[in-house]
């Protein structure tokens, strides 16, 4: 349990569905934690999963998919290497110079934290944001997620601490 924070709740799993508005266009969905701010409710993530639809396979094309899930409203799908963005997932088929389909390629950042990690991230505002983009896919296509954790109750020096941190990262 991190410090300066008391669990309000027993374990929370959230799922849902971001779809882009047309085939290759960032979309992003807002998911609502209807957290009490008022009391300084925040949101511990303990695990991510992250499930896309594949790129299409187009010979001699590149195709891909990218979803991120990340704290704050972003205009392109997030990685890594964003304070913002609590996981994301990349799925490719690079077929440039090629007759057939190519080589599909994976990559998914965290799926399942470290055992040693007492959470992944904590959400201290009243929501979070699905991002989804595919790069030339001839349909629109969708992602799945699911968040796991469960809601705390932070001191007020702690709670200070990540809304401003939160909303600094944006």
């Amino acid at each position: 349990m991190p410090k300066g924070l008391k669990p309000s709740s027993s374990q929370i799993v959230i799922s849902g569905t971001v779809t882009e508005s047309a085939p290759n266009t960032f979309t992003q969905s807002e998911i609502d934690l209807q957290l009490n701010v008022l009391d300084r409710e925040v949101f511990v993530v303990t695990s991510v999963d992250i499930d896309l639809d594949g790129p299409d396979g187009i010979a001699a094309t590149d195709t891909q998919m990218n979803m991120s899930l990340s704290v704050t409203s972003r205009t392109s799908t997030g990685s890594l290497a964003d304070s913002n963005v609590l996981a994301r997932a990349l799925l490719q088929i690079k077929a440039a110079g090629f007759a057939d389909a190519g080589v599909g390629f994976q990559q998914n950042h965290p799926e399942t934290p470290m055992t040693s990690m007492d959470y992944v991230s904590i959400i201290s505002t009243n929501n979070f944001f699905a991002q989804i983009n595919g790069v030339s896919n001839l349909a629109a296509k969708s992602g799945v997620f699911r968040v796991w954790g469960y809601r705390a109750i932070a001191d007020a020096a702690t709670f200070a601490a990540l809304t401003q941190s939160e909303l600094l990262s944006a």
